[in-house]
């Protein structure tokens, strides 16, 4: 029986633990990059980042400025290094969940806000008409309103807990 190297291993952890990191609307050099950080045992420059991942300096840097907004990763100081140095936060739970909550929460309030649109345009037309199929679209435009609602307030809720 061969016996994977290290590397060989830590390589097939980062690949499947990106696998599930990009169910959180990360692209996969996202996703891979946060699980090199998260596996690495010391913070990293952009540069070694791009060297392992296989991708350009440029591309590091723009992907930890997404990781970096979600609270995923965090620039550290290191005494007698000049560039800036990268490690991934390591509370997973808790930091994937609120940032993937924060994003429905956002997601819903500016889907409301576009139905809320709608409806006003619903009224005005009423104003002028009044037909069977603009009645059943202001119902069903109450309940996805009620339904974003519902959403946005279990949202709400699992982030307070």
């Amino acid at each position: 029986m061969n016996i994977p190297s290290n590397e060989d291993i830590k390589n097939n952890l980062m690949i499947e633990f990106s696998k599930t990191i990009e169910n959180f609307d990360l692209s996969s050099v996202e996703a891979r990059l946060f699980a090199y950080l998260y596996l690495s045992e010391k913070p990293l420059t952009l540069d070694e980042m791009g060297e392992a991942i296989g991708k350009s300096k440029t591309s590091m840097s723009t992907s930890v400025r997404t990781l970096a907004d979600l609270n995923l990763v965090t620039r550290v100081w290191k005494k007698g290094v000049r560039k800036d140095l990268y490690q991934a936060n390591n509370q997973l739970f808790k930091t994937f969940m609120n940032s993937y909550i924060t994003k429905w929460i956002d997601t819903t309030n500016r889907q409301k806000g576009a139905l809320e649109e709608s409806k006003s345009l619903i009224h005005q037309k009423k104003k002028e008409e009044s037909s069977g199929e603009l009645v059943q679209l202001d119902k069903s435009l109450n309940d996805i309103l009620e339904f974003h609602s519902l959403v946005e307030e279990l949202f709400r809720d699992m982030k307070q807990e």
